[in-house]
């Protein structure tokens, strides 16, 4: 029997001083402290018997990526289908009594949550997300591959393991900085999926 894993990794705490969803807007880079983050998290693959490593095209993920490229001695590979799902709302202010949400003109983007209307259908995601991961493990059977990616992404993937319906609360999502989601597949098939923090102390 085969057994080939696939590792998720969110990426770091990113620089976000003026708090806006920043989505797949360039020039957002990793915090200080999200680069220790992404440092703990690699150091915990020291062992490991990686022979794959992907990432996001995005700034946050590719610096994230950097660690585990030196704990593996592996290059980094950009893959497309890992990028930061799409939002109608990047740019804005999300979050707080200062929240573009709030705006009358920003409603009718939300009207159907279960697709959802603001954004990048969730079917879409983890279709290119399964894509994304199914070429990892052909390129590391029978070893382990690391992939860089997303909140959102990840969680797509995380819900439809789980046969759990792709829309949901965010407030429910189990996907912190630098956490690690892990496919387990054996012979090809998925079989067993685990979720750790390695980085949960920074």
């Amino acid at each position: 029997m085969t057994t080939t894993i696939v590792h998720l990794v969110r990426h770091g705490e990113v620089h976000n001083p003026g708090k806006i969803l920043y989505g797949r807007i360039p020039g957002y880079h990793l915090s200080s402290r999200g680069q220790s983050m992404a440092a703990a998290a690699a150091q915990s693959f020291e062992r490991h018997d990686v022979t794959y490593l992907a990432a996001s095209p995005l700034e946050r993920a590719q610096e994230t990526a950097r660690p585990f490229s030196q704990v593996t001695s592996l290059p980094i590979q950009t893959d497309e289908d890992l990028i930061e799902s799409g939002n109608t709302f990047e740019g804005l202010r999300t979050k707080g009594w200062r929240s573009q949400l709030w705006n009358p003109i920003r409603w009718r983007h939300m009207t159907n949550p279960t697709v959802p209307s603001w954004g990048e259908p969730y079917e879409e995601i983890l279709a290119r997300m399964m894509d994304a991961i199914e070429r990892a493990r052909i390129a590391a059977e029978g070893h382990e591959a690391i992939l860089v990616s997303h909140q959102l992404p990840i969680v797509m993937v995380q819900r439809a393991v789980a046969d759990k319906p792709l829309p949901h609360n965010p407030l429910d999502r189990q996907c912190d900085l630098t956490s690690v989601t892990s496919l387990l597949f054996r012979d090809g098939t998925l079989t067993e999926s685990f979720y750790s923090t390695p980085a949960r102390d920074i």
